[in-house]
């Protein structure tokens, strides 16, 4: 009987290793199959980015499918104990979705919330839209290392969210397309490459605060309180004298970090998103006239829902219906309780006008403000609604550099394309060497909101350099009123809409 046993033991001993050899050349088909698969599917990826450097990762691939040399998933030992097994498997799952989200980021879709009613009413406060990296291009990033779901902050932490270092220069993968007149093209905000860093300041343009800070000092300094007549300087005169400003509000900037924070910057890739109309493409002359915008001489058709401030006097109280019909949201209430202006579309004038009941007038606004338009060490004399013209700047086209327009391009040769310029005697110079003409790195733009006189857009901050193009809404997931709670406030009308549909 032992013997028998024994005999026996043997043979099933034989046969479980046959069969776990044969399990064992059965799993090599399959792991070599994904590993051929995985392999070309990331080489296709590396082609398409059109970077080689992640050949170094192909030795990990080669372990994980076929020599599984280093031991993955350890901590599913039976000898681990369960909380280790336990904290592990998070860990696992928390790394694999941040990867995952990393990378389609990055390179795919990314969402994005409308947080203001710069682009209403085409697109509200509230939505969600889905971006397509692919329609433009994704660009490779800048500051790669950064952590998934958030731009530049970390949330409770208050902290960097992205490390400096490395940086890589600006490159775009090819996309299905490039950017299209009027097409809707989130992008990070050009003036964000300065701010402060106090948290009430952080929304502000940096620049503007500057400048008024200056202006302010100045002119308290001044027996009529007053500014000089602009106009009255020579080209040299007015550089100087913006620049005098702009380094008057950066001292008093400076010298009050407890109101204002430190002075930080932020690489392109990482300033706030921005979500605009693009109304001007590289290359065209844009010009404003009376509120309607003209590309090379052309008046480009305005959006149905596009909107401009009226001074609107009532009878009597708007009805609740009446305001939900016209989608006037309670930020519009409270700037017509507190100043007598609303936002407002050609269908909404025309309801409003029609209700003699409850309505006295509604009158255009034409705000002739020109203090805090782009370029702010120029003063143009250009406003909101008549501005330019202006030539936008192509990649490889030359442009001709004098006094009178070097206030316009000095933003995007010094700051985006990383030139030394300086004004010295009314003569440019450009990396030291006296310079007439520029020819430019890159494709710039032109954007502005639908709600055009409530927009911070190229007005105020000027071009959007290329390198700052993000990507396109494809379409709305979600849609939630901030006005109303709840399921009360779900736009159901407005769900999985596609942007391009929205006139």
């Amino acid at each position: 009987m032992q013997y028998t046993k024994d005999d026996g033991a043997d043979n099933r001993s034989a046969q479980d290793t046959t069969v776990m050899n044969k399990a064992g050349r059965k799993d090599k088909k399959p792991s070599w199959v994904m590993f051929g698969i995985t392999t070309a599917l990331y080489l296709a990826f590396l082609y398409w980015v059109g970077s080689w450097w992640g050949l170094i990762v192909l030795p990990l691939i080669y372990d994980l499918y076929i020599s599984r040399k280093i031991n993955w998933g350890w901590w599913r030992e039976p000898e681990v104990g369960p909380v280790t097994r336990f904290v592990m498997s998070w860990v696992d799952a928390i790394v694999f979705a941040l990867v995952a989200i990393y990378f389609l980021n990055q390179f795919f879709f990314q969402n994005f919330v409308i947080p203001s009613s710069s682009l209403e009413k085409t697109l509200l406060t509230g939505d969600y839209l889905l971006v397509s990296k692919l329609s433009y291009g994704p660009r490779i990033p800048q500051t790669p290392l950064y952590m998934p779901l958030t731009q530049h902050t970390l949330p409770i932490f208050n902290c960097k969210s992205y490390l400096d270092h490395p940086h890589w220069d600006y490159r775009r993968v090819e996309g299905l397309g490039h950017v299209q007149l009027n097409d809707i093209v989130v992008f990070n905000y050009p003036a964000g490459d300065s701010l402060c860093s106090a948290p009430q300041y952080q929304a502000q343009d940096f620049y503007r605060l500057a400048y008024g800070l200056g202006e302010g000092s100045y002119a308290s300094k001044q027996p009529s309180g007053l500014l000089p007549n602009i106009g009255d300087m020579q080209p040299q005169q007015r550089h100087d004298f913006f620049a005098m400003l702009y380094n008057e509000g950066r001292k008093i900037i400076n010298a009050n970090p407890s109101e204002y924070g430190e002075v930080i910057s932020r690489p392109a890739d990482r300033r706030e998103n921005y979500v605009k109309r693009c109304v001007g493409l590289p290359g065209q002359v844009l010009q404003i006239k009376n509120h309607i915008i003209y590309t090379d001489g052309k008046a480009n058709k305005e959006p149905d829902n596009v909107q401009y401030c009226y001074s609107v006097k009532l009878r009597g109280q708007l009805p609740m219906e009446l305001i939900d019909e016209l989608g006037i949201s309670q930020e519009d209430i409270i700037s017509l309780n507190q100043q007598g202006f609303l936002p407002l579309t050609n269908a909404s004038v025309k309801a409003l006008r029609a209700r003699k009941d409850l309505v006295e007038s509604v009158t255009f606004v034409n705000d002739p403000t020109t203090w805090d338009i782009y370029p702010l060490n120029g003063n143009k004399g250009w406003t909101r609604d008549n501005y330019g013209p202006v030539w936008i700047p192509k990649k490889g086209a030359p442009i001709s550099l004098s006094m009178d327009n070097i206030a316009i391009y000095e933003r995007p040769i010094r700051v985006y394309e990383g030139n030394d310029l300086q004004v010295k005697g009314g003569k440019i110079y450009i990396n030291g060497k006296p310079a007439n003409k520029y020819t430019f790195k890159m494709d710039y733009y032109w954007m502005m909101g639908d709600n055009r006189h409530n927009s911070l857009d190229s007005r105020y901050w000027g071009f959007v350099p290329e390198d700052h193009i993000v990507g396109k809404p494809i379409f709305i997931w979600w849609s939630h009123d901030p006005d109303h709670s709840g399921f009360s406030g779900i736009r159901w009308s407005r769900l999985f809409r596609f942007v391009d549909d929205i006139k």
